[in-house]
C-alpha cells in the first residue's frame, strides 16, 4: 500500500500545498495528493482560487523527478480544460505513476479521449462509478459515515483489476482507527494496487509498517 500525504508533509496548515511540504513528502518515501488548477496561463498547485503566490505546477514535477521517482502524485483536477498545460508536463518529466481525480463528467470524457490515466469515484453517497471501464482505479471516500468502507467494497474493485485510493477518515474529522484497523486486519497494506491518502502519513508509517 502506498502512504499519500494529503496536500503534502506539512507541519502547520499554513505549508499545505506548499513546495516546502511537497518536496518533504518524496524525501520521507511518500507520495502526495494535491491540488492544480490555470492561473494567469499557467498550471498551478492551489485548492482555492488561485493568486500570484500559488506554487507552479512544473515546480512539483521537477522535484517528482529530483526526489519522488516512483511515488504516486494523486492530482486533484480543481479546473476545466487544463490538460494543454498539463500533459506536456507530464511527457516533459516522464511521469507515469500519476492519476487525475474529481474533475467533472466532461471533463472525464475529455481525459479517456487524451490517454490521460484518471481514478472514478465510490463513496457514500455516490453509488455508480462514472466511467468505470475506462478508469485506471477508484477514489473511494466517505463524507458522513465513517464506517462505510468494507472489505466487500474493496473486494469487488480488486475483482475488476482497480488500483484503488482510500480517503482516510481525519480527512473529514473522523476517527482513523476503525479503517486502518480493518485495513490492516485484512492485510490490505500488503497490496500494492491499494494506497491511502492521509494528513498522518508518518503515523501511518508506523501503524502499518513497524
Amino acid at each position: 500500500m502506498d502512504i499519500l500525504a494529503h496536500r503534502g508533509l506539512w507541519k502547520s496548515p499554513e505549508e499545505k500545498n506548499k513546495m516546502l511540504s511537497l518536496e518533504r513528502a518524496f524525501k520521507s518515501g511518500f507520495g502526495i495528493e494535491t491540488d492544480l488548477r490555470d492561473y494567469a496561463g499557467n498550471l498551478v498547485i492551489s485548492h482555492d482560487l488561485a493568486d500570484g503566490g500559488s506554487c507552479y505546477a512544473e515546480e512539483l514535477f521537477a522535484a517528482y523527478r529530483d526526489y519522488g521517482e516512483n511515488l504516486i502524485l494523486a492530482l486533484n483536477v480543481k479546473a476545466d480544460g487544463i490538460q494543454g498545460l498539463l500533459k506536456p508536463l507530464l511527457e516533459k518529466y516522464d511521469i507515469k505513476r500519476y492519476f487525475l481525480f474529481d474533475m467533472s463528467i466532461p471533463e472525464l470524457v475529455v481525459n479517456a479521449r487524451e490517454s490521460l490515466l484518471f481514478y472514478t469515484r465510490h463513496s457514500d453517497i455516490e453509488n455508480e462509478c462514472v466511467m468505470y471501464e475506462q478508469a485506471k482505479g477508484v477514489w473511494l471516500d466517505s463524507f458522513y459515515d465513517k464506517y462505510w468502507l468494507t472489505r466487500d467494497i474493496i473486494e469487488r474493485h480488486l475483482m475488476n483489476n482497480k488500483a484503488i485510493c482510500i480517503v482516510s477518515p481525519e480527512l473529514h474529522g473522523y476517527s482513523y482507527e476503525f479503517a486502518w484497523k480493518m485495513l490492516k486486519e485484512n492485510g490490505y497494506h500488503k497490496n500494492r494496487l491499494i494506497s491511502l491518502c492521509t494528513d498522518m502519513p508518518n503515523k501511518a508509517k508506523e501503524f502499518f509498517y513497524e
